[in-house]
């Protein structure tokens, strides 16, 4: 059963490998054009992936307004803010911005925040110098008393604060005064997912009036690339970058790594009525589960328990926003559940994904979708899925990729898992009703 107090979309602030401006973003989408390209942050050429959906040039100082005292405020901690922190804060300016709100314009205890978020890898030029201090002579083994004595000296007393998974919440509640409900939630791909469904239960239950719900990442360094190459199912194609993320296609060879972050406001629907907001869309199902066999099941539960709290049928959909990572057995597993959830209906209800554009966005990947979702709907029209010419029989979904096609239902469904077995699945409307 739907909450009585409603939930709905009033603004929306983002940071892609494609754009950061809604224009260029829906231009990029509707023309094919993908953000993935050579790494160029650091020196991959040793790396087995060499590729990723980079944010180019980002400094978050000229997003900054040094005229706004709030804004002058936390630009003095930006040295304090990993990259991850400082474009979830930037996301969050812009969707403030969109809504037309400002600091002091609402009741700051009634508004919260909550944020997907994961671990944050550390910058290599923060630990190397007590790596060096700290390093045996001759056989490069650490020597810990060299450790005690030196090592530690060279790293900054508030080293760690930059890379706490809960600091985007933090720093970005202390910007705008939010003093309602707030939270981080650390399940990567899902992460943002769920921070949606838990505004919309906040606000549900009458805890809170609007929140900004986002999330943010950025694993585009050498020490967490490296990590990431070891255990994550990478694609090699770094001749062809562009066509690299492959989600449903039979030729897909492994995910692509991506940055970013978007935030959306949620505010309750009288009060956005009463402020006069335009509203993007109303979240009016959300599931959350585990796959503990890995097999869908899960996936399947959580789209089965939406679809029943938003009170539709599964051709009420017009698309299912997909994860769509571009991973063989992943891509499956997630297409099964759409067919396991939806039946026959999976026949007609258009498959987007979006990974193919910008790469997997992580704990920001959730919230991000979703927002390209809401561009199609302000457009009337759902843009295809990049790199799926031959759709992959092992993976029974209708994908849409080709060409523009007219939006011709209110409702779309964006649903998210990881290879652990988290899934979430949140229906939405399009626009007033």
């Amino acid at each position: 059963m739907a909450p009585s107090r409603r939930a709905v979309i009033t603004g929306c602030g983002m940071l892609t490998p494609i754009g950061s401006e809604a224009s260029v973003i829906w231009d990029a989408l509707t023309h094919g054009r993908s953000g993935i390209a050579p790494i160029s942050a650091f020196d991959s050429s040793r790396l087995p992936c060499r590729i990723a959906g980079e944010i180019p040039d980002f400094n978050p100082r000229k997003h900054l307004d040094n005229k706004v005292e709030h804004e002058k405020s936390i630009g003095k901690s930006l040295k304090l803010m990993a990259r991850t922190i400082q474009l979830g804060l930037i996301a969050a300016k812009y969707a403030m911005r969109d809504a037309g709100l400002q600091r002091g314009s609402y009741e700051p205890t009634r508004f919260g925040i909550v944020f997907g978020s994961a671990m944050i890898a550390i910058e290599v030029n923060d630990i190397v110098g007590a790596s060096q201090a700290a390093t045996a002579a001759g056989d490069g083994s650490v020597d810990l008393l060299r450790w005690g004595e030196s090592g530690i000296d060279t790293i900054e007393p508030t080293w760690m604060l930059k890379f706490l998974p809960n600091m985007a919440a933090c720093h970005i509640s202390v910007m705008y005064d939010l003093q309602g409900p707030s939270n981080s939630i650390t399940q990567d791909d899902v992460a943002s997912l769920n921070a949606l469904g838990e505004a919309y239960r906040h606000i549900g239950r009458g805890q809170a009036d609007a929140f900004l719900v986002g999330g943010a990442d950025s694993k585009i360094s050498l020490l967490s690339m490296a990590r990431h190459q070891l255990f994550l199912p990478l694609s090699r194609r770094n001749d062809d970058p562009a066509g690299a993320c492959r989600p449903f296609d039979r030729d897909r060879d492994g995910m692509v790594l991506g940055e970013g972050a978007t935030v959306l406001v949620v505010e309750e629907r009288e009060a956005a009525r009463r402020r006069g907001a335009r509203v993007l869309a109303e979240l009016v199902g959300f599931a959350s589960t585990f796959d503990a066999r890995q097999d869908g099941t899960g996936l399947a539960r959580a789209i089965q328990l939406a679809l029943t709290e938003a009170g539709i049928a599964p051709d009420d959909l017009d698309h299912v926003n997909a994860h769509g990572l571009g991973v063989g057995e992943l891509d499956q597993r997630e297409a099964n559940a759409v067919r396991q959830a939806l039946g026959a209906s999976a026949d007609r209800v258009p498959v987007f994904a979006a990974k193919g554009a910008i790469g997997n966005m992580g704990p920001a990947a959730g919230v991000t979708e979703v927002a390209l979702s809401l561009l199609a709907g302000q457009h009337g029209q759902l843009p295809p899925t990049l790199n799926c010419p031959h759709p992959d029989p092992a993976c029974p979904v209708r994908v849409h990729a080709a060409g523009l096609r007219p939006l011709e239902k209110p409702y779309f469904l964006k649903i998210g898992f990881t290879d652990l077995g988290q899934c979430a699945a949140v229906v939405f409307r399009r626009g007033e009703a």
